[in-house]
């Protein structure tokens, strides 16, 4: 029986277009792609990728601290 894994990730849109996703619970787990529908298809196939290495290492899934939200702060320097 397979097992779901429900994971946040953060979505970002670089300088130049392209939307990337990062999975805080991975180190080096992230994904582009040039549209938000590519993005998500391609951080699922990274993380896929992701948890594969630790079953076969034997790893546990990390749990992921709750990502609360992402505000704007203003400084004046």
């Amino acid at each position: 029986m397979k097992k779901k894994h429900n994971f946040q990730i953060i979505i970002e849109q670089d300088e130049a277009g392209y939307f990337v996703a990062e999975c805080p619970a991975f180190k080096a787990c992230y994904a582009q792609g040039e549209t938000y529908e590519e993005v998500m298809e391609n951080i699922k196939d990274v993380l896929l990728l992701c948890l594969e290495d630790l079953k076969s290492a034997g790893k546990r899934v990390p749990r992921q601290a709750e990502i609360i939200g992402v505000r704007h702060v203003e400084v004046t320097v």
